[in-house]
């Protein structure tokens, strides 16, 4: 679309400046540019750090086009951009919610809503997804820093363990043999979970902002001629690096941020035909933010709060629900008779409870529960537990007593977890 718009500018021979922040970016902008028959004599195209340091051989431009725009409140573009107040400025940008108080409201006058990520889906210009999420995150341990997002030092604590191997389990139970990104919060982390996949001969290699550019080039080509399976990265491929045979991504990065979050979510979502992403999420992202195409209100997300107070976390405008057999995450309006979609199985739904006849035999019910919790150390250990956090057979089975689950459940969560061996 801004090609378009730069073509369409040169061709009525005003000057265009097009402000970019990745080297990667960069180049698939002049390869478009040039698709596209852009006047480059009168085209200015650079990346922020260098732009910003030579501002004065910058011809002045009657358009300014920035692309990743909720980035552009940041000192090094608002120098460029003050320096010609007469251009008209374009931002671009698919996630104009910033994370803290400050917004996209300080530098532009309005907000041209584009299509939903729903409504692209339907359409075919973005792939449909299922979405996963194995909780291996404790949240209480999660500190914010300045920034509003994280510290990695809380990361590196609220994170399991265990998360390295669940990565590839889960991996090959969902999306084996698929293309895969996994996002994570450091370098330790990701050579981690890369040898946790070369181990079982599925072939990964980690990137991160010390790799030599050169180096990771080559690598991302291996990559889409599929000679690399798994791509484990440190915020690398989260702003528009083309990956086009992305097919499934993985989250062991919890954040703070809705940009980041969809970012990493939408990554898989570039359409082929006959495609369905897999989304897995090992640190409860969507408890926070909803799914990828929840509906959101970007005209409000880009308004600057009151005092400087942080902005409420987004979340989902419907229900959303998960199975405890399966661990896709859906919305509850795609739960038909109490069943997963994806697996079949029964979703939990917890009913409202009304004035019956029936009402005396509930509170006895309750009161028989009460005794048996009392009464049993497994089930107390159990009670206020999600099943994500069951890791032995004797707590799953008090667990699935003290919700009325059949033995099959028991079976299937023991499975997930690695307590049965499979044959």
């Amino acid at each position: 679309m801004f090609s378009e718009i730069a073509r369409r500018t040169t061709f009525n021979k005003n000057r265009v400046l097009f402000i970019v922040h990745r080297k990667e970016i960069l180049d698939q902008t002049i390869s478009t540019f040039k698709k596209q028959n852009v006047n480059f004599d009168l085209t200015t195209l650079g990346m922020v750090q260098t732009l910003t340091r030579h501002i004065e051989n910058i011809p002045e431009p009657q358009l300014i086009i920035v692309d990743e725009a909720h980035r552009a409140l940041a000192k090094s573009y608002q120098r460029i951009l003050s320096n010609f107040p007469q251009a008209i400025v374009l931002l671009f940008t698919a996630t104009p919610e910033r994370t803290g108080s400050k917004q996209l409201d300080q530098i532009a006058d309005d907000i041209i809503v584009g299509k939903s990520i729903r409504e692209l889906t339907d359409k075919g210009f973005l792939a449909p997804f299922d979405y996963y999420s194995i909780d291996d995150i404790d949240t209480k341990k999660l500190k914010k820093s300045s920034t509003g997002d994280y510290t990695n030092a809380s990361m590196e604590e609220a994170v399991s363990r265990k998360i390295y191997g669940h990565i590839v389990s889960n991996y090959q139970r969902l999306a084996d043999g698929k293309q895969a990104v996994v996002f994570t919060y450091s370098v330790e982390s990701a050579k981690e979970i890369a040898d946790a996949f070369k181990k079982l001969n599925i072939s990964a290699v980690e990137l991160d902002g010390s790799t030599p550019d050169n180096l990771r080039d080559r690598i991302v080509k291996q990559f889409r001629d599929k000679k690399i399976r798994i791509l484990v990265n440190v915020n690398l491929f989260t702003e528009g690096v083309d990956l086009p045979d992305v097919d499934c991504v993985i989250m062991a990065r919890p954040t703070q941020s809705l940009a980041l979050y969809l970012q990493f979510s939408m990554r898989c979502l570039n359409p082929r035909e006959g495609k369905r992403a897999i989304i897995i999420d090992h640190v409860a992202n969507w408890k926070t933010f909803g799914l990828p195409d929840s509906d959101r209100d970007w005209k409000k997300a880009i308004i600057t709060t009151d005092k400087g107070k942080r902005k409420k976390k987004e979340t989902a405008t419907f229900a959303i629900t998960q199975c405890d057999y399966c661990f896709a995450v859906v919305p509850s309006g795609k739960v038909k008779d109490g069943k997963c979609p994806y697996c079949g199985k029964p979703i939990k739904v917890r009913a409202k409870v009304e004035q019956t006849d029936d009402e005396l035999k509930l509170i006895n019910d309750r009161k028989r529960v009460i005794d048996e919790i009392l009464h049993d150390e497994v089930m107390q250990k159990v009670a206020d537990k999600s099943p994500h956090d069951l890791h032995t057979m004797k707590e799953l089975q008090a667990y699935a007593k003290l919700h009325h689950y059949k033995r099959g459940w028991v079976f299937y969560q023991a499975k997930m977890k690695g307590l049965i061996k499979k044959k």
